[in-house]
């Protein structure tokens, strides 16, 4: 039975666990209110939802990247350049395998879009004190300059969506993100352990 979205606002609770289980009786009096809150709770997984999920992500990356991607085509780059300039921004010194192991291309991809950068003189690189074969990167004062554009609208769309949002959203969407990543990638995002705790586990 597929119901409109105002129709599915509009029904009694137990109505929605009718819909995820049949067999549930329409009498409120026989319904368990914990069994309605776990029916509510998993409207979410519905196929229409998760759909809307995904399209959600491709609408919100795309406009989250139109501007950039102007920039970046008036000098002849791409979305590759972008995020090399941007993780080299971030992360000042960065070796090229600490880079390779984030945006998880080829050394032969990284080598193209590198090289590229380096020579239009966006990106400098240094050799590694310890260990001399490394090669450690870092943005020039052009390359700075040319991640401030190229975040810049990028950050206020997002500050703007939080706004809009309010800080529960916020730290729900985090969950979101953070659930679709696989756990490599997700424990670099663990909120520091407090320096008193941090000195009791030693």
């Amino acid at each position: 039975m597929e119901l409109s979205k105002a129709a599915l606002v509009s029904r009694p609770l137990f109505v929605y666990v009718w819909l995820i289980d049949p067999f549930v009786t329409n009498r409120t009096d026989h319904v368990n209110m914990a069994d309605i809150k776990a029916g509510v709770n998993q409207l979410f997984l519905r196929e229409e939802e998760l759909r809307t999920g995904m399209e959600l992500l491709f609408y919100a990356y795309r406009e989250f990247t139109a501007e950039p991607d102007e920039i970046l085509a008036q000098i002849g780059f791409g979305r590759a350049h972008h995020r090399v300039i941007y993780f080299v921004g971030r992360y000042p010194k960065i070796t090229v395998s600490e880079l390779l192991a984030i945006l998880k291309i080829t050394k032969q991809s990284l080598s193209r879009v590198l090289g590229e950068l380096v020579r239009q003189e966006f990106i400098q690189q240094q050799t590694g004190v310890r260990d001399r074969r490394q090669r450690l990167l870092e943005l020039t004062e052009k390359g700075v300059e040319l991640e401030r554009q190229l975040s810049e609208t990028q950050r206020q769309r997002i500050a703007r969506a939080y706004r809009m949002a309010g800080a529960e959203a916020v730290e729900g969407f985090r969950k979101v993100m953070l659930g679709m990543m696989d756990e490599e990638d997700r424990v670099k995002f663990a909120p520091p352990v407090p320096a008193r705790l941090a000195a009791v586990k030693r």
